[in-house]
């Protein structure tokens, strides 16, 4: 609980598709000062996964869910379960867990399509959910503008992070490519060395010419 009130538990697709929407909004989450939680902050294959997502959810204040899998694409294709299972389960902590503290927890659900929660999770209806339409840049400008509400400190403006996040991409692919490493490495790079990269990044960019 030590890190509670700076803990985010990401809910979110892992698939090839998503990750040009995961990595600026992990940037985003650190860049603001906060922790991600995420389930492939670690590997571990004898780790029991509903396990380690009641620990990500127990250990954070705040969550990110995205619902951009709840739509199968093709004929005789299932749709995604996971991440309005895993809403439940973080809805469920702050509903009735004996601890009072997890009544403070908050959490941001997004979508790609406008309201199509609607059609596949009516109990969330009158939610505030927030649409990216799948770009990028508004996955940046979303994060931000709910932290923009929850916290009294002064955030740095979308448009900032965005183009930090860009440099971030760019300083990183200069320094893979000078270790011998080219983009397919970058590209199959493990969220957990991902994300010390961009805690590296955003701590030294004010005094480090050379961030990675």
């Amino acid at each position: 609980m030590e890190n509670f009130n700076k803990n985010i538990f990401v809910n979110c697709p892992f698939d090839k598709d998503f990750m040009p929407l995961l990595k600026p909004l992990l940037f985003t989450i650190m860049y603001c000062g906060f922790n991600p939680r995420i389930a492939l902050e670690r590997l571990d294959s004898g780790e029991v996964r509903l396990m380690k997502i009641k620990e990500l959810i127990d250990s954070s204040k705040y969550s990110v869910h995205d619902l951009s899998r709840i739509k199968s694409k093709g004929k005789d294709e299932y749709f995604r379960l996971n991440m309005p299972f895993e809403i439940g389960l973080d809805m469920g902590c702050r509903l009735y867990h004996p601890e009072p503290i997890y009544r403070q927890k908050r959490a941001l659900i997004l979508e790609t399509e406008q309201y199509s929660y609607q059609k596949a999770l009516s109990d969330l209806s009158n939610s505030d959910v927030k649409c990216h339409k799948g770009e990028p840049e508004e996955v940046v400008f979303e994060i931000r503008s709910w932290f923009s509400e929850l916290i009294d400190d002064e955030m740095p403006g979308g448009s900032m992070i965005w183009d930090d996040y860009n440099v971030f991409l760019t300083d990183l692919f200069e320094a893979m490519k000078q270790n011998g490493l080219k983009q397919k490495d970058i590209d199959r790079m493990t969220i957990a060395e991902l994300i010390n990269k961009m805690k590296t990044w955003i701590n030294d960019k004010a005094t480090k010419p050379n961030k990675l």
